[in-house]
């Protein structure tokens, strides 16, 4: 096995991994003659012990088990399953590295925050069930003694998926599939969704999808490729505001980043080899910009209404009791955003989402948009699901990223997920098996047909 100690810059962010083979002075002779110029300067200096000649307490610390790069939903989630599965408290050290320490451009704060479970591949329906009962019973999992109950405010209005005659037969057969893990889903007719729901225009609607929330070192490929194992032995974190970089020694990174994993992984050579072999394979995971426009509508659907997503590809959901409402539409190809900045275009809401919403929805017409936002997807390119597991050849770097926008809503389910491969080397709850690095190599699409 080759031993590397990887240099990865993150950006402009707070964070560096290093990855670069160990060569001239090891990190454990540099340790030795550090220790021995304390003790020279501790010698001339009046005293007793040795005291730092600067304040380290803003340093991360110099040795973690396992690095977590990104402390969005995701990171956060691997991190609370590592130390509530670990066999004994305080067994493994878990260090997060998080760039954007405000949060305010960090697309788990930035997102719609839905929940569905009207997905066509088995897995992502139960990683959401498995997070609905998570949110429902919130306080079962973190709740701290004698303080007040959490209330995440938890909202269960469901979702409902409208399609049109073209897509009518792809949603029944989506349904059956989410029947089957024990998905609470109805299908309904135009004139039902009217009875339910009078305030939508079925126009061009076939069948609805109602889905209303409840509990419940040498090896080959198999080509016979030769190809080399690699390890992570250090991750370099730059510290906020400084020039400084803290080397943490580590065994296990896990990247969580998000819409800039992809960068992350190719600073750790993943995807630096060949075209065509493992070695090549990148991680396809990229920024893609996505607006959310918030507007009021006094004349809007009511308290029953749940988060719609039209044939369009617009959707949208209730924001609070004051009849305000949040949406967007996911662009085209041809209109997808310059992703190197979070700036928004209003144009885009008065040209292609507010005719779309006022057709659907006639009250819209007379809607009034109070603010707007935008916030990254990570989005695979690949096949627009997750990637969770190991890499096959940087055996310690692990993967939680490529949701493509539905990250948040199966974080909890996710979280859990990598922290069982870590500790146990397998997948226990829920086999994720299809959302493995591998599939990018082979070729094998997990094709999720439900995206918003």
């Amino acid at each position: 096995m080759l031993r590397r100690a990887l240099w990865l810059g993150w950006g402009r962010g707070l964070l560096g991994l290093g990855l670069g083979t160990r060569r001239g002075v090891s990190t454990l002779e540099w340790d030795g003659k550090v220790s021995e110029i304390k003790k020279k300067i501790q010698s001339v200096i009046p005293g007793g012990a040795w005291n730092p000649l600067y304040d380290t307490s803003h340093l991360p610390p110099e040795h973690s088990d396992v690095v977590i790069v990104g402390g969005g939903v995701l990171g956060l989630s691997v991190a609370y399953w590592l130390k509530r599965l670990e066999k004994q408290r305080g067994a493994i050290k878990v260090l997060v590295v998080e760039r954007d320490h405000t949060y305010s451009q960090a697309s788990t704060v930035l997102s719609v925050g839905g929940i569905r479970q009207q997905f066509s591949l088995p897995e992502n329906i139960q990683l959401s069930l498995f997070s609905v009962e998570f949110l429902r019973n919130i306080n079962e999992y973190l709740a701290v003694v004698d303080d007040p109950p959490l209330d995440l405010r938890f909202n269960p209005s469901g979702y409902l998926f409208l399609a049109s005659e073209k897509g009518a037969a792809t949603m029944e057969n989506n349904v059956k599939v989410q029947r089957q893990e024990g998905a609470k889903v109805c299908l309904m007719s135009p004139e039902q969704l009217r009875n339910k729901f009078p305030w939508i225009n079925t126009e061009g609607v076939a069948l609805a999808s109602y889905g209303f929330v409840s509990s419940s070192d040498r090896t080959e490929t198999p080509s016979g490729e030769e190809v080399i194992l690699k390890k992570i032995h250090e991750v370099h974190v730059k510290v906020d505001h400084s020039q400084e970089y803290q080397p943490v020694e580590c065994a296990i990174v896990v990247n969580t980043a998000g819409a800039w994993s992809g960068q992350i992984a190719e600073l750790a050579g993943i995807g630096k080899g060949p075209p065509g072999t493992l070695q090549g394979t990148k991680l396809p995971v990229e920024p893609r910009k996505r607006y959310v426009y918030l507007w009021h509508c006094p004349q809007g659907p009511g308290l029953e209404a749940p988060l719609l997503a039209d044939p369009s590809g617009a959707y949208f959901r209730r924001d609070g009791l004051g009849n305000n409402y949040l949406g967007g539409c996911s662009p085209t190809a041809e209109e997808e955003p310059d992703p190197r900045n979070l700036e928004v275009d209003h144009d885009f809401f008065q040209d292609k989402v507010w005719p779309l919403l006022a057709q659907r929805v006639p009250a819209f017409e007379t809607l009034k948009v109070k603010s707007a936002w935008a916030g990254y997807y990570d989005y695979n390119t690949f096949d627009q699901n997750g990637v969770v597991g190991p890499h096959p050849l940087v055996v310690n770097m692990y993967f939680a990223t490529g949701f493509s926008g539905h990250g948040l809503q199966q974080a909890p389910a996710v979280g859990r997920a990598v922290a069982e491969m870590v500790l146990e080397g397998r997948f226990q709850t829920i086999d994720l098996s299809p959302f493995l690095f591998s599939r990018f190599y082979l070729g094998e699409k997990a094709q999720e047909h439900c995206i918003i």
